[in-house]
């Protein structure tokens, strides 16, 4: 039996988690207990599990936000228990939320910004769905004023889009029209919308800074082709500017390119504000050009919460923390700071590139121009491939993703990081040196035999990209 004080008793109970008897019998994974378990002990047993997982300061593969301040996660805890669809309960947190939609869309140079049409979301991939939505609704009441047939819609796109392109045209019963990719071009060209664009297609998606490559479509470009277009026929073709990745870069990196709503076809946009908007995951905004992009049928008058509300979304409740944290960073850091962080996370990747090219073993795909991703393939694949350094740097910890690019690039294969703001230099040359052992443990090892050479190059699924 215990004898002592009270603190110190407490203590040793929380030790006693991984050896006191009542805590010997076996935890369920199929049904849930019969019975209650210290909450020291219910925290132990699901943090020594979370130690399976990896390490997130050391995840090259996601775009998505691994650090924040601490008095931003002193915000997060204190907005955990509020729901953020109960505006009437919760009304500064929508006046916040406003602020945010508002300043993004001068961020983003809407003509308007002070009436701003968005909304925070989940993620990019509900923001995405959103705009085409609002696109194919817009272009179905068109097609029904003109008395025209409206049961074909099409989406134009390119093979650099997420996964959660195929999912709203799979999802909503709209043709997708993709324009593949080739060995040397992997993004979206003028010529490939000519050939797919006509009078049934809703939107055309470009992207800004894409996932396999770290590339920008031809989004003035196409811009102004569907100008002419769209007045010669007739049409109202629109631009959906996917930002996930690269819709924080752009606005302090490389402000000079036209790729949002100075452009006159762009008439929505989503941006992943867990990503470089520096924001932990959980976030996303759709933006509109003006209001009257978004159809009225497509938004509904809520009074069931307590007062009447407008609401335009997929996922009903959701966290009001993360659009909190969104306002913290744009006070915090202004332009000033975005501008520098940003700078600087493009200048830590430049130098890791250059760093690994300097091994001699690598050729970069592309450069490290409009987002901080480097994307390397192989001089010579005669003894090991990228799958075989993405699996060897996994032992050391590191995450870094190896994959095949879509059809019909698909030969090529392609190991690519991403280096997020707690990816330091130190970090960058610590990364390089592991890098080194496993080609030096690789090289020294069995050469490959030709059919698993194939086989394994052949089988890898898409790089993962979270919205």
């Amino acid at each position: 039996m215990y004898s002592g004080n009270p603190e110190k008793k407490d203590r040793a109970i929380c030790n006693f988690t991984y050896a006191e008897r009542w805590e010997t019998e076996p935890i369920s994974h199929s049904k849930i207990p019969e019975n209650m378990h210290d909450p020291r002990a219910a925290y132990q047993i699901i943090h020594d599990e979370l130690n399976m997982d990896g390490n997130p300061s050391l995840n090259l593969a996601s775009f998505v936000t691994t650090w924040m301040e601490p008095e931003a996660e002193k915000l997060m805890v204190e907005a955990a228990n509020k729901n953020y669809i109960d505006q009437d309960e919760y009304p500064q947190t929508k006046i916040i939320h406003d602020r945010v939609i508002t300043m993004m869309s001068d961020l983003f140079n809407a003509p308007a910004p002070d009436k701003a049409a968005g909304a925070a979301t989940i993620g990019s991939s509900e923001a995405i769905m959103l705009a085409l939505l609002a696109h194919k609704w817009n272009w179905k009441n068109r097609r029904k004023k003109e008395g025209k047939d409206y049961s074909k819609p099409n989406v134009v796109f390119g093979a650099d889009v997420h996964s959660c392109w195929e999912k709203f045209a799979l999802y909503f019963d709209v043709e997708m029209k993709i324009a593949p990719m080739e060995k040397g071009k992997y993004t979206l060209t003028v010529e490939d919308v000519k050939e797919r664009i006509d009078e049934n297609t809703i939107a055309v998606g470009v992207v800004l800074g894409t996932t396999f490559t770290g590339q920008v479509d031809d989004i003035k470009g196409i811009n102004e082709y569907l100008i002419d277009v769209n007045k010669k026929n007739g049409w109202n073709i629109p631009i959906h500017v996917d930002g996930a990745s690269g819709g924080f870069i752009a606005p302090f990196v490389y402000p000079e390119v036209e790729c949002d709503f100075r452009l006159e076809c762009v008439k929505s946009i989503n941006i992943s504000n867990h990503k470089f908007g520096l924001v932990y995951p959980g976030m996303g905004t759709v933006l509109f050009r003006e209001k009257k992009c978004i159809p009225k049928d497509l938004v509904f008058d809520i009074n069931y919460l307590g007062g009447s509300m407008l609401n335009y979304s997929l996922n009903f409740s959701k966290a009001s923390s993360q659009v909190l944290l969104q306002y913290y960073n744009f006070i915090r850091l202004g332009r000033k700071g975005y501008s520098k962080i940003m700078n600087n996370i493009m200048k830590n990747a430049v130098y890791l590139e250059k760093k690994l090219l300097e091994l001699g073993f690598f050729e970069i795909l592309t450069d490290t121009k409009y987002l901080p991703v480097v994307a390397l393939k192989l001089k010579d694949t005669s003894k090991y491939t990228v799958f075989d350094i993405s699996d060897e740097l996994r032992k050391k910890g590191w995450i870094v993703p190896a994959y095949t690019l879509p059809p019909n690039a698909d030969e090529i294969a392609v190991l690519r990081v991403v280096v997020k703001e707690n990816f330091s230099r130190d970090m960058s040359e610590i990364f390089v040196n592991d890098i080194k052992t496993a080609l030096k443990k690789l090289k020294a090892a069995t050469p490959l035999q030709e059919n698993k050479k194939t086989s394994d190059t052949g089988k890898k699924t898409k790089p993962h990209h979270v919205c």
